[in-house]
């Protein structure tokens, strides 16, 4: 990767619906080798996919938390069932697993606090393995959404 190709990054990540054209001009390349570039940070997996960013206020998801999960056991099977019925919550937004304790930070989106009781409540502390939850609620976002640095 050189230098025009994380210009090429640097530009999709402020705005991903450039035209190839625009992208070239932005880059100071011509349009058949920015779009060669392109398709290959793609093919490469640098480039892993286009969406658009939506405010979760905008579909009613203004209650936000993250929730701390410390596993019971952390055996192979465990911790891929735990995993697999994590991916099927849709109002998870993200997920790490952690070194150290605890095991895992999640985010979630709700409605309201109502709606975060009955996922934590019904869904989260259902999962396999699951020894304890903590949550914390988010006040505000500082930095959200950055591109990652060129």
């Amino acid at each position: 990767m050189d230098d025009v190709d994380r210009k090429i990054l640097a530009e999709l990540q402020q705005d991903g619906r450039l035209t190839v054209t625009e992208l070239a001009g932005r880059v100071r390349l011509s349009v058949s080798p920015c779009h060669r570039r392109l398709r290959e940070l793609e093919r490469a997996g640098a480039i892993s996919g286009y969406r658009a960013v939506v405010d979760p206020a905008a579909v009613g998801l203004t209650f936000e938390a993250l929730v701390f999960v410390s596993m019971r056991q952390e055996d192979r099977d465990t911790v891929a069932d735990f995993e697999r019925a994590l991916a099927d919550i849709p109002h998870v937004l993200d997920a790490q697993r952690l070194f150290g304790e605890p095991d895992y930070l999640l985010r979630v989106a709700t409605a309201d606090l109502a709606a975060f009781q009955r996922l934590y409540d019904e869904r989260l502390a259902t999962l396999p393995g699951v020894q304890r939850l903590t949550s914390t609620l988010v006040m505000k976002h500082v930095v959200r959404g950055r591109p990652l640095p060129a």
